[in-house]
């Protein structure tokens, strides 16, 4: 009997060593046709991008969803392949269809998310490269792929998150971006000269900025007036992902030509008493 049952462990062991042999050959065999395929595909979007007027935002974008894709394949090839080596999953396919079988191992998100990433992509909500917002997660579209959106913030946090939870987006990259630049000047100041300073100084912008700036800049004129400040704002229509730069630069050229002409522009100051006795 003792004999008998070591044989048997004996034929368990062998079998699940022999299984867990090919699990292993079939998770090695997935990672080296995804790092065999990988570089024929990226290859192959690098050279669309030297086409003439190709998106590149849009080539990156659906070079990650293809890479994505990719992946997903292989390994769901891998999984049903270790998976017939447990069980025959050929009639179960057959009876519940693939969705079915995708429900019954809980994948219900799974295939929420890719879908929903299957529609952010053809209806172009978003590539890699805008400026989006989520609720209350805003940055730079790093990464889409078909599960999951990767978003860089300011602060350099990298967000996951998934596409079936994206419920609402905000585009900021999309169309002319709008420069938008508040100066202020001392009470004591001409207003209709400090005018006239900012719009010489908004042709100089527009002239040396064709690539950057579409519209304007524009003098609004007065739109505020402080406890101690006049304020005049400036606009101008800019390509995306510009603006910060542009109002940056509008700032420093509008600061520089309010120096020239001598035109103040204030700033808190203090005044002390001291009382004498006599």
């Amino acid at each position: 009997m003792e004999g008998l049952l070591d044989k048997f462990s004996l034929l368990f062991l062998s079998g699940f060593a022999s299984k867990l042999l090919r699990i292993i050959v079939i998770l090695i065999l997935a990672k080296i046709s995804i790092r065999l395929i990988n570089p024929v595909v990226a290859q192959f979007f690098e050279k669309q991008k030297t086409l003439k007027n190709v998106d590149v935002n849009r080539i990156n974008t659906m070079k990650g969803l293809i890479l994505s894709l990719v992946k997903y394949v292989i390994y769901f090839i891998a999984f049903t392949t270790i998976a017939k080596l447990f069980v025959d999953i050929t009639g179960l396919v057959a009876t519940a269809g693939i969705g079915g079988l995708a429900i019954g191992f809980g994948a219900q998100n799974l295939v929420r998310d890719i879908i929903t990433g299957f529609f952010i992509l053809f209806e172009e909500q978003f590539n890699v490269g805008s400026m989006i917002q989520l609720d209350d997660i805003s940055g730079v579209v790093e990464e889409m792929a078909l599960r999951v959106t990767k978003i860089r913030d300011f602060n350099g946090d990298l967000h996951i998150i998934p596409n079936g939870e994206i419920k609402k987006v905000t585009n900021k990259s999309n169309g002319k971006m709008r420069a938008w630049v508040d100066m202020s000047i001392a009470y004591e100041e001409d207003i209709d000269n400090a005018i006239e300073v900012l719009n010489i100084a908004c042709e100089k912008l527009k002239e040396e900025n064709p690539n950057t700036i579409l519209e304007g800049p524009m003098v609004l004129g007065v739109s505020r007036l402080g406890d101690s400040d006049v304020v005049i704002s400036v606009i101008a229509q800019t390509v995306p992902m510009e603006q910060w730069s542009v109002e940056r630069l509008m700032r420093k050229t509008f600061k520089q030509a309010f120096d020239k002409e001598g035109i103040e522009i204030p700033y808190p100051r203090r005044v002390v008493i001291n009382k004498v006795e006599a």
